[in-house]
């Protein structure tokens, strides 16, 4: 989920060119940072992002489970660890409270490109209306299986929803550019819905509806930079740049207020699923969620935290806690993290707190937000998981060739994984 205020992903695959070129030398770092005890002096461990400090921080987090992982020996009824284990995270997420969204409107119902669309907004208890697009096929019988389409970050703040969507001719020319990179030139939500699911996209926490506005910032938090009153390109770049370095106030403020920046968005997440849930036409009891980047990373928390996604499809966004603390944090945002958590389970495993729901992961072996050899073992994880509860066919990881992406290749390989679960 990157974040590309100051860092361009040529910067990103430079800078890791020398930290993560291989799986060989990787593991080499690991099997230092793994020995807490180690004499090795620290100019000789492998780099890393907090330098000699990062065999110690390592040494901090259980090895080889966390102290709530369903891996350990002690837990072998799912349920009973899958209880206890979500109430662990939502401890640490620490949700703001969050009452049911009001003031529901449908502002526009249109057709286009042979799909029916509507625009919906609702009110949430803070911040701006929430503005979502609601696709499904023009005509159908019965109740539908339906998706939650969660947007990705991608350093483009000042969009949502438009970014995995595509309601008219006139597209951005920077959402356009955006989709041709990471999409494959697709609106992924608009092919699946081609295939006969409901399909809901919302702008989430500071993000395009929901953005931070300038104006209502101080100066000291808008370093200088001007508000921005329209949508060119100029504007557009110049917002996200504001936005990105806005990130890391955001999270301490989020912190004082005693919550979470995930703890916000899968509250959010959550109200927008309930809405999904609501229409006539749903049928609630076969719904998924999927996304890219920063939409994978939502699918992570929310597939972990609500039995009442079906399905799940996390893409381009699966490595461990590791990867995060010793060689990755400077390409992520601060939507990422949870304080406390990573003692009581890794990244993966919150994903893995659906087991046994069906769950696919989408890797790219290229890709320069991760290490190939914390993605690999993030993939062994899960499959331990899935396989103990005795559910490994309910569990799917795919690596692809290519940089960070969701293209159309992967995005059938998800669209046959939901047609499988929620067709049925």
């Amino acid at each position: 989920m990157d974040n590309l205020n100051s860092w361009s992903r040529r910067d990103i695959v430079k800078s890791v060119a020398g930290t993560a070129a291989s799986g060989a030398i990787h593991a080499a770092a690991m099997a230092q940072l793994g020995n807490a005890q180690s004499t090795t002096p620290n100019n000789q461990l492998q780099q890393n992002m907090i330098g000699g400090y990062g065999r110690w921080a390592a040494s901090l987090v259980q090895q080889p489970h966390a102290r709530l992982s369903f891996l350990q020996s002690k837990f072998q009824d799912v349920d009973a660890w899958r209880k206890l284990a979500r109430s662990r995270l939502l401890e640490c997420l620490q949700q703001p409270p969050l009452p049911p969204i009001r003031d529901i409107k449908v502002d526009d119902e249109f057709e286009f490109d042979g799909l029916a669309m509507e625009r919906v907004s609702w009110q949430l208890a803070h911040g701006p209306r929430t503005k979502a697009l609601l696709i499904k096929p023009k005509s159908f019988s019965g109740k539908l299986p339906a998706i939650l389409g969660l947007h990705d970050h991608g350093g483009l703040k000042f969009f949502g929803h438009e970014k995995i969507t595509r309601s008219s001719d006139a597209i951005h020319p920077i959402v356009r550019k955006h989709q041709a990179k990471d999409y494959g030139g697709m609106a992924w939500a608009n092919e699946i819905a081609r295939r006969g699911y409901v399909v809901l996209t919302h702008d989430t926490f500071a993000f395009a509806s929901r953005k931070v506005n300038m104006e209502e910032v101080a100066e000291p938090a808008r370093r200088k930079k001007q508000p921005v009153n329209d949508d060119s390109e100029a504007s557009v770049q110049a917002y996200n740049e504001f936005a990105g370095e806005h990130e890391s106030i955001m999270a301490k403020s989020l912190f004082c207020a005693g919550t979470t920046w995930p703890g916000v968005f899968t509250a959010e997440d959550q109200r927008a699923l309930d809405y999904l849930c609501s229409r006539s036409e749903v049928d609630s009891d076969r719904i998924g969620c999927a996304g890219l980047s920063g939409g994978g990373l939502r699918t992570v928390y929310l597939g972990g935290i609500d039995d009442r996604i079906r399905c799940a499809c996390c893409v381009g966004m699966m490595t461990t806690w590791r990867d995060y603390l010793l060689y990755k944090s400077h390409t992520h945002t601060w939507m990422i993290y949870i304080p406390l958590l990573p003692l009581d389970l890794d990244y993966p495993e919150i994903l893995g707190l659906r087991v046994p729901l069906p769950t696919m992961v989408l890797n790219n072996n290229q890709d320069p937000l991760f290490t190939l050899p914390e993605m690999q073992r993030s993939d062994q994880m899960l499959r331990e998981i899935f396989r103990k509860a005795n559910a490994s066919d309910k569990y799917d990881c795919r690596f692809y060739d290519g940089p960070h992406k969701f293209d159309a290749a992967m995005q059938k390989e998800a669209f046959d994984w939901f047609d499988r679960w929620l067709k049925a």
